[in-house]
């Protein structure tokens, strides 16, 4: 383990963890997993250690589950199971690389639980605004956008309770990332012990509009709109909180939370 930096990235479905793991892959001193046949190349279908989101409600349901939240307290944490889960992911990572990255989105709520198996592991989380996660996910969870924005919170603010615990946090707004890739992606590459590189990374900044014209669309349909008002009345406060807003979706402030030092420096 001492010749390796384990990167652990983490963020809710749709949040964008699967471009950034792509774009730390790339780098000539990383390793990530690829063309292994699991679902986004996910480390969390590559082990036999602990149970993957699914089985726990899958997306935007797993962070209601108390089975699918892990820290350094969990039976799991011995060392019969960090040698189980190196012996899986190995077989994925070129071991030759000083960096190795490992990507599912349930890290967000397992952050002192891989800690304790990885001591020293770097944490890489993502987050993007509710709206566009709610709206993206409701396709697989089948649940309401309160439900949806509700889960969103859980899973968040559990990483605040977190936060302190860990020795090694970079949160990440997938906003900020778009709006200047080789800066944020610069900041994560020195995060993780890598010389930061140019990247060709070019995502439209207005990717999350189509997102929020479908949550404002909702408003003609007099059941949909009940949804995202009770949303609104409910959670707007708590979202604010991280810099995001219902009310005005295309508006973002510096978050309250997760802001001892700069956001992206947790």
């Amino acid at each position: 383990m001492t010749d390796h930096t384990y990167a652990f990235i983490g963020g809710l479905h749709r949040s964008g963890t699967s471009l950034l793991a792509r774009c730390l892959a790339e780098h000539p001193q990383a390793s990530g997993f690829k063309g292994t046949g699991a679902t986004e190349d996910e480390g969390q279908h590559l082990q036999t250690v602990y149970h993957p989101a699914s089985r726990h409600g899958g997306p935007g349901r797993f962070g209601f589950h108390d089975q699918a939240y892990l820290d350094e307290r969990s039976e799991l944490v011995s060392d019969a199971s960090r040698d189980a889960l190196l012996a899986d992911w190995n077989r994925h990572w070129d071991t030759s690389k000083p960096v190795l990255l490992e990507k599912s989105p349930p890290n967000l709520i397992r952050t002192r639980f891989l800690q304790a198996l990885f001591p020293g592991a770097r944490f890489v989380v993502m987050l993007r605004h509710p709206i566009a996660v709610s709206c993206a996910t409701q396709k697989w969870s089948w649940t309401t956008y309160t439900s949806l924005v509700e889960h969103w919170l859980v899973c968040h603010e559990r990483l605040e309770q977190d936060a302190p615990h860990l020795e090694h946090l970079h949160v990440l707004r997938y906003e900020d990332m778009v709006a200047d890739p080789d800066a944020r992606l610069g900041e994560v590459f020195r995060f993780v012990g890598l010389e930061p590189r140019p990247t060709d990374l070019t995502v439209r900044t207005t990717v999350n509009d189509a997102y929020f014209d479908r949550w404002d669309a909702n408003r003609w349909n007099p059941l949909k709109r009940l949804d995202t008002d009770r949303a609104l009345a409910r959670f707007e406060d708590r979202v604010n909180r991280f810099g995001y807003s219902l009310r005005e979706p295309r508006h973002m402030s510096d978050p309250e939370v997760l802001a001892r030092r700069p956001l992206t420096e947790v």
